[in-house]
């Protein structure tokens, strides 16, 4: 699933792109990614026509895309999921499943999705905040985020400190690509109990991870293939800049030390094992 970086960068480029704009037309290609709005995909596309996009918003991993009269349509990436902008009369590129045609003589929006395990809904006066993720933790971009609670919560909690990072309810925006970047620069080992760390340590942490996602921002994010672009069909390029993160056998970046790759909660986690040593029994968490 894309991580913060990869949902802001389409967030702006469908502001760019969305916002003002009223709907003439929808055409679900395919059933499945509207199979959240239970009265089918005729009448998902019959409710949305006439109304019109206010500037779309995110929280954390997620994307709405509000209108003018309170509702919003909540926008699941999942795996694959991408909004393009394309000229209503080009060819469709595989795997487009829904078409957005406006008032306004200008580009057609698309949903394009290969694994159909995102999807598009209509959130009932979700416009400010989606009711659906409500439960979703503010990210370190969004003007209300409180550093100090978040470091509080952290420490009381008895896991692994990127079992923490991983947590949508603790802090927004952070998956598995981010939470290892931000490990290395903090020098942790992923399993390390959050209940040890002092605050200084998790302080270190919470502003490792933002500042490594506001670098990535700055790249477009993270693209390592074709699954991920932005709305323009571009991809992003902070792969490039990766410490760890799919970057087994190759030096550590501050030691020279080969980076290894463990399992880690039915995935994979990268670390440096000089940098980032295994803690001690007591100060160890799975």
């Amino acid at each position: 699933m894309p991580e913060l970086p990869e949902v802001e960068s389409v967030r702006r480029g469908l502001a760019d792109g969305l916002t003002d704009r009223t709907i003439a037309r929808v055409a679900v290609l395919h059933p499945r990614p509207v199979r959240r709005h239970l009265p089918g995909p005729d009448d998902f596309a019959s409710q949305l026509v006439g109304r019109t996009f206010v500037e779309p918003r995110r929280r954390g991993k997620y994307l709405w895309l509000p209108f003018a009269d309170g509702d919003a349509l909540l926008a699941h990436l999942g795996m694959s999921g991408q909004f393009r902008f394309a000229a209503a009369a080009a060819p469709l590129v595989p795997n487009t499943r829904v078409l957005i045609d406006f008032t306004d003589p200008g580009l057609q929006l698309r949903f394009v999705d290969q694994r159909m395990f995102g999807g598009l809904s209509l959130s009932d006066g979700g416009a400010e905040l989606p009711g659906e993720i409500a439960h979703i933790a503010r990210d370190p971009f969004d003007p209300a985020y409180d550093l100090d609670d978040v470091v509080r919560r952290l420490r009381r909690k008895r896991t692994g400190v990127k079992r923490a990072l991983l947590d949508q309810q603790l802090v927004g925006g952070v998956g598995n690509i981010y939470a290892d970047e931000a490990l290395w620069r903090a020098r942790l080992h992923y399993a390390r109990a959050t209940d040890t760390l002092p605050r200084p340590a998790a302080v270190q942490l919470l502003t490792a991870a933002a500042g490594v996602m506001a670098e990535a921002l700055q790249a477009g994010g993270t693209s390592f293939d074709s699954l991920y672009v932005n709305v323009n069909g571009t991809s992003g390029y902070f792969d490039r800049s990766l410490a760890v993160y799919g970057r087994e056998g190759g030096p550590c970046p501050r030691c020279g030390t080969p980076i290894r790759r463990e399992a880690f909660m039915n995935r994979s986690s990268f670390r440096c094992p000089r940098c980032q040593r295994t803690p001690s029994a007591a100060h160890l968490r799975g």
